[in-house]
């Protein structure tokens, strides 16, 4: 019994203290929501996106396989790569928004599961994870299977409390107002911020190496972003 005690305790600190950045990013989301990128995207992919870490912890628990940690921190350049992309295609993205909200109103909600949108949160929320990870595994690894499974549902619970606590921060007027009228300048950064720091934190690249591939990956969006031009004028 006092185990099962402890457990709540435990996966509570554990959650804290590895997704407190979680706030931030989520905050940064929810402040983004329209008619193309839905509040239910960002807790659909939130929950993906952590299932996901919670599932990779459980295989190296189960002693599959483990995945190096400079590996996972190349998932760094997913949020590198949607922060570039939108500030690359700022004007082209704010002006789609009314043009889709008709088609996305009809979405069905299973959709939204495996809509692209989701997938950018869930691939933002594992890129985010690698510390979730390191954590995760020695902590279910000191677990019995019903304390191990008492955390899980706790953590659970908290990814939509998190979600919750975020939209309502969104909602107080003054929060709202400023990120409203200046979310959409700085969110971009934030992301390549948040992929700059998961690459360098976890070793995943050198900075030489890095700023390399960020050069790289904006001549490549920009050429994408020349060809629909081009393609659409036809």
């Amino acid at each position: 019994m006092n185990e099962l005690i402890t457990a709540i305790p435990t996966g509570i600190t554990a959650f804290t203290a590895t997704n407190l950045d979680d706030l931030v990013i989520l905050t940064l989301l929810f402040s983004q929501a329209n008619a193309n990128f839905r509040r239910r995207h960002i807790v659909i992919g939130q929950y993906l996106g952590f299932c996901t870490l919670v599932i990779a912890s459980l295989m190296g628990f189960l002693g599959g396989m483990i995945l190096p940690s400079h590996w996972i921190g190349l998932l760094g350049l997913v949020p590198i790569i949607i922060g570039l992309n939108r500030l690359l295609n700022w004007e082209s993205d704010s002006s789609s928004d009314e043009e889709s909200e008709i088609e996305i109103s009809h979405t069905s909600t299973f959709a939204s599961f495996l809509s692209p949108q989701a997938c950018s949160v869930a691939a933002i929320t594992i890129a985010n994870g690698s510390d979730n990870i390191g954590i995760y595994m020695p902590l279910f690894a000191h677990s019995a299977i019903y304390e191990l499974l008492i955390i899980i549902t706790v953590f659970l619970l908290l990814v939509g409390v998190w979600c919750y606590v975020t939209y309502k921060l969104t909602c107080q007027n003054a929060i709202a107002n400023l990120l409203t009228r200046y979310g959409n300048n700085f969110v971009p950064f934030v992301l390549i911020g948040l992929g700059v720091f998961i690459i360098l934190d976890s070793a995943s690249l050198t900075p030489i190496a890095l700023t390399a591939t960020c050069v790289c990956l904006t001549g490549l969006i920009k050429i994408i972003q020349t060809s629909k031009f081009k393609t659409q004028s036809l």
